[in-house]
């Protein structure tokens, strides 16, 4: 702890820490004599952290710490490696300003002078816990994670909205973006692949602020949501053989839903012979196909130009030669050019879309489809709908937390002037009133699958057969 008048042996650790580091190696810092009525080591070490000491003390001695290192000779090592090259000069400077700290502290400051120096100061934590998938950061004590699930507001603080903003410009100076006044929105990705949005003043009016959806390292596959109960064993056959046999596919579901998780896992059935074709404003798809070119969209520089779109990303798509193109999201105007490019030679084609029920996802296209093309008339968007997609999946992220399939649904074609579709599995609630949980069971409607011919064509009619027996 940092203390304004050291005792008797406060003052011999200080120079303990001296000597240790006019030492060749540094092996062990002294811990601190324990004064009457001082909790031991371990609940000092808790108590510290749960207040702003720490914090403090890093604070402070961070521009020191930063004037004494080699950014050169740091390039290169492993963290541990760094974490080493910076204990001699923490005990140094923690001697030079009679900061009493024991062994565990030292490695706490160690730590965070070492996330605020490489890496992005205060989420460090939070991007290194793999429970984490979302993290919300709105003001400098108000930082907020979401943990299978659930969301809440976790221990993680920033100085001041200063802070935020330092760490919001590091993470864009990764992708060579930056945020200010004149550009106060931007979209970057972290080294492992996590999405991060950062919006700051004069837009966010009570701050910066920073949303990061994190990468997950280990791809989920159909096996894996079956066994935590995110769809039937019989649905997700039946996604396996919608994907062999080509079907155009649209996956539907809110934020945080679990759209591109479940985009991974189908991805999984891909024939690896095929040529596939990824676009995405953010790269997150892990497709494993030794076949695959995933392509990026570039948003315009400071002067406005250089942008290239989903749209422009699409017609060059068309000229690679694809088999398969899959659009991690599709949430403008380019829709009307995705319909095209999957119904022009290349079926097989899946994406994303934000909507919360099957049937508002085939509105939500017709609406974007309008909006790249206003004088096209309603009746021929809905028969380009009808005529390209094939199976809409809802995904939901429900009130326990946990992500569920709701609803696989057919596009049938159309009646008059309206779509038609039919449900061929839902999800069932039996809710218990006086539980968090939800529970439920998998349905099959019963009703005859009108891609049936298309899935004998793939030779798959075997496998649909011994689905529905």
């Amino acid at each position: 702890m940092a203390t304004n008048a050291p005792s008797a042996p406060e003052e011999q650790t200080a120079k303990d820490h001296e000597t240790a580091n006019r030492s060749p190696r540094i092996q062990q810092t002294q811990v601190p004599a324990k004064k009457p009525g001082l909790a031991p080591d371990k609940e000092r070490v808790t108590e510290l952290y749960n207040t702003d000491n720490l914090t403090k003390i890093k604070d402070e001695i961070l521009p020191v710490v930063l004037d004494q290192i080699d950014g050169k000779a740091l390039v290169g090592l492993t963290r541990e490696e760094l974490l080493e090259a910076l204990e001699p000069i923490v005990l140094s400077t923690t001697a030079e300003r009679k900061i009493m700290l024991n062994n565990k502290e030292l490695g706490y400051l160690r730590r965070a002078l070492l996330d605020e120096i490489v890496g992005f100061g205060p989420l460090e934590p939070l991007l290194a816990d793999s429970k984490v998938n979302d993290i919300l950061v709105n003001a400098p004590d108000q930082v907020y994670a979401e943990r299978e699930g659930k969301l809440e507001i976790s221990d993680v603080t920033f100085r001041d909205n200063e802070h935020i903003l330092q760490i919001a410009n590091k993470i864009c100076n990764w992708v060579g973006r930056r945020v200010d006044m004149t550009t106060p929105m931007a979209d970057a990705r972290l080294p492992d692949g996590s999405r991060v949005n950062v919006i700051v003043p004069p837009l966010a009016l009570r701050g910066p602020s920073i949303s990061i959806r994190k990468f997950s390292k280990n791809r989920m596959e159909l096996p894996d949501l079956v066994a935590r109960g995110s769809l039937s064993e019989a649905m997700a056959r039946f996604m396996q053989i919608a994907t062999h046999a080509r079907l155009n596919i649209v996956i539907s579901g809110g934020t945080g839903s679990g759209k591109t998780t479940m985009l991974n896992a189908l991805s999984q059935y891909i024939d690896p012979g095929e040529r596939i074709v990824t676009i995405e404003d953010a790269a997150e798809l892990q497709l494993r196909q030794p076949h695959v070119v995933p392509l990026e969209t570039r948003p315009a520089n400071l002067e406005g130009a250089g942008q290239v779109t989903i749209s422009d990303l699409l017609v060059n798509a068309l000229r690679m030669r694809p088999d398969r193109i899959i659009l991690g999201e599709v949430r403008g105007k380019e829709c009307f050019d995705m319909l095209q490019a999957f119904n022009t030679g290349h079926d097989g084609g899946m994406c994303t879309l934000h909507a919360n029920r099957p049937r508002e996802a085939i509105s939500r296209m017709e609406n974007l489809v309008a909006m790249g093309n206003p004088n096209f008339p309603t009746r021929a968007v809905r028969q380009q709908i009808s005529e390209t997609i094939d199976i809409v999946i809802q995904v939901k992220r429900m009130r326990d937390g946990k992500r569920r399939v709701t609803d696989i649904v057919e596009v049938i074609g159309m009646e008059g002037d309206v779509i038609t579709t039919q449900s061929l599995y839902n999800f069932e609630y039996s809710e218990n009133e006086q539980s968090n949980s939800v529970s439920g069971t998998y349905e099959y409607s019963g009703l005859p699958f009108r891609c049936a011919k298309r899935v004998r064509e793939a030779g798959l009619g075997r496998n649909l057969e011994e689905l529905l027996q």
